[in-house]
């Protein structure tokens, strides 16, 4: 570890005096100036120790006002990643901010915003997504995207903050973390997989505890989730197992496997050598190992010789997670549907496109040199199909493509697959809106600068194009006077979008208006209570203002209704599909998604329905529909929303009451 020098602490010591005495029109200057003595120092352990002691005398002085870090309270743990990635200055800002918390949760430190108890919890859940810098293992992805002198940076800080904070704290969250993360049974299992290693290899996991316990599950799940897996440590050593292994052996082997994979949603590359063992020997034990229900076994029985075919050209140790997919989709009977099965098979013989071979291959980490582009492709889409509400949008402001490709996996599957069949062929996409065809290649750049390729592998394929397509419908829908959503999602999404359509934001005026008539028209819709029991039968695209954990505006997402119903304990909640895979964001005013616990299946995010109706701004319903419910809805149920709506996002808007939605 380099030592800073005197020299060193004594430049910082100007530039901080130079920082306080100056106007305001020559502040950011100086905090410049300031922010570069700060990274010289966070290059050395003993920098840190001596920033910690300034770091209230740097507070006191200002280095965060006018800055996102400026109220403690108010910051993001999951966002303290990407803004060390961005690099200096900002990671340097990030440091001083990390250390700032560190000082709270010390007693170093006070603060009237945040407790000593809130600043040591944040600082745990900073520390649960960012063990790679911790442990200084990172991953090729982030080791591509820092430099050199960023990573050391990132090391020491993590460094030093794991030897001044109890990491009991950290340990227990990182349990919680991994089995959130896997109850919305992602496509992407590359985050769970990594906090899964890094778990494994850094603490000790081998005690009684129920966090323990839990934590070996998933460690089992990708590491040993067989006895002949636990006993046979190399695949080439498990591949030599099964070959000399009973019948007896095999089902148990089959029914472990089976078990895990259901229980975490997380498939080891050994059940990809069962798996095919399985189905060039034992046909009948292929069920167990996809721990199949009874309609999965009834597909297999029909359809084994195409099912067959595709795990023996798709399965692979490295392309390992679409065995979960198709266990999916064979409980969905998806095979059943002949468009599915012909577009399955067309699939299997595409020549993909130079420029789709590249996007894919840059999204594939450590890619197998064994599995071909399609081998990958073809995987990627049995996940798709299978885990229709495990789509994410990743690190792009693609919301909309995100819940597109989700919509049609669930109920136009075949379309879904002509669609990625003809853009992995032609790298374009045709679709019409309102008369006229608009082709992805001869449109201008959509939502997206640089996509982020940590995507699954069909959204890396999909959404350049959808996005363009995205972005065109809504410049020609702009300036009606109206949301231009209210025309474009059912001509992006589908016939099942309802053409009735509600928003409580005047684009004209930038105001809301008759938020109470929009909030009635919301239950009459959809609150089984309040509109004659009905249930919806579709997706619905809602629009919603994003908040931070104070409920103050973030912006605009995109999300899907997908169901209304009542948990155990008779509490009528909304279930929802949160397209930024991050389906727990603590939206402020108590509102705070859950997604595991209150009837949520894999995938969902749910909330107390007056909760989420407080957080909407559009939706499409059926104007006929609810036409004699709305004067139904009580009072008492549109009195609840109002004031979580007024006192968190619509600060930022002028309300007007006069108009009229119903």
């Amino acid at each position: 570890m380099e030592i800073a020098s005197d020299r060193i602490f004594e430049n910082f010591e100007k530039s901080l005096e130079e920082f306080k005495e100056s106007i305001e029109l020559t502040k950011q200057e100086k905090a410049t100036k300031l922010a570069s003595q700060v990274d010289i120092l966070s290059q050395s352990r003993n920098g840190l120790v001596y920033l910690l002691q300034k770091i209230g005398e740097l507070d006191r002085a200002g280095i965060f006002n006018n800055t996102v870090w400026s109220e403690p309270d108010k910051l993001i743990p999951l966002l303290v990643k990407g803004t060390l990635k961005v690099g200096h200055p900002t990671s340097s800002f990030e440091i001083l901010s990390e250390l700032r918390l560190l000082a709270f949760a010390t007693g170093i430190e006070k603060s009237d915003k945040i407790s000593q108890k809130d600043a040591q919890s944040f600082l745990e859940e900073v520390m649960v997504h960012n063990l790679e810098f911790a442990h200084q293992d990172v991953s090729e992805e982030t080791r591509l995207a820092m430099p050199v002198r960023e990573l050391k940076k990132a090391f020491n800080l993590f460094g030093f903050i794991v030897s001044e904070i109890d990491l009991q704290g950290v340990y227990e969250k990182l349990a919680e973390e991994i089995r959130l993360i896997c109850a919305q049974r992602p496509i992407m299992t590359r985050k769970a997989r990594e906090l899964i290693r890094l778990v494994n290899e850094r603490f000790d996991t081998s005690g009684d505890s129920e966090t323990d316990r839990s934590v070996r599950l998933y460690i089992n799940a990708i590491y040993a989730p067989s006895e002949g897996a636990r006993n046979n440590a190399s695949l080439k050593d498990y591949e030599h197992f099964l070959s000399e292994s009973s019948v007896a052996t095999l089902e148990r082997e089959a029914r472990s496997m089976g078990d895990h994979m259901n229980a975490t949603g997380l498939v080891s590359g050994y059940h990809s050598l069962l798996l095919k063992k399985l189905v060039a020997d034992y046909e009948d034990l292929v069920p167990v190992c996809l721990h199949l229900n009874d309609r999965g076994v009834a597909e297999w029985e029909k359809f084994h010789g195409l099912i067959s075919t595709l795990i023996n050209e798709t399965v692979s140790p490295d392309n390992c997670q679409c065995i979960y997919g198709l266990a999916r989709m064979l409980g969905k009977s998806l095979f059943s549907r002949r468009p599915v099965r012909v577009g399955l098979e067309n699939l299997r013989k595409v020549k993909i496109h130079s420029m789709v071979e590249k996007r894919i291959s840059k999204s594939l980490i450590n890619k197998d040199a064994d599995v071909t582009v399609l081998q990958y492709l073809i995987g990627g889409t049995i996940k798709v199909l299978g885990q229709h509400l495990g789509v994410g949008q990743g690190n792009n402001p693609t919301c909309q493509s995100a819940r597109g490709i989700s919509m049609w996996s669930q109920h136009a599957p075949a379309m879904l697959i002509d669609m990625i069949i003809t853009v992995a062929t032609q790298n374009d996409l045709v679709m019409r809106f309102e008369n006229q065809d608009l082709t992805s290649n001869q449109l201008g750049k959509g939502l997206l600068d640089n996509l982020d390729h940590n995507l699954d592998v069909v959204s890396v394929v999909l959404v350049p194009h959808l996005d363009k397509i995205y972005n065109e419908m809504m410049k020609r829908s702009s300036f009606r006077g109206e949301d231009p959503h209210k025309w474009v999602n059912p001509a992006m999404y589908g016939q099942w979008v309802h053409v009735g359509f509600a928003s409580c934001y005047d684009y004209p005026s930038n105001s809301i208006v008759d938020f109470e008539g929009f909030v009635r028209i919301f239950y009459a819709a959809f609150h089984p209570d309040h509109n004659g029991q009905r249930q919806m039968v579709y997706p619905n695209p809602v629009g919603i203002f994003l908040t931070t954990n104070k409920g103050v505006m973030v912006g605009l997402h995109a999300i899907s209704l997908l169901r209304v119903d009542k948990n155990k304990k008779g509490e009528m909640r909304a279930y929802f599909l949160n397209p930024n895979n991050e389906g727990r964001q603590d939206w402020g005013q108590g509102i705070k998604p859950t997604v595991f616990g209150n009837g949520e299946k894999a995938g969902e995010s749910s909330l107390p329905f007056y909760q989420f109706v407080a957080r909407v701004y559009a939706f499409h319903y059926s104007a006929l529909d609810v036409k004699s419910w709305l004067s139904k809805v009580p009072e008492e149920e549109i009195a609840k929303v109002e004031p979580l709506a007024k006192e968190s996002w619509g600060k930022s808007y002028v309300w007007n009451q006069q108009t009229k939605l119903w």
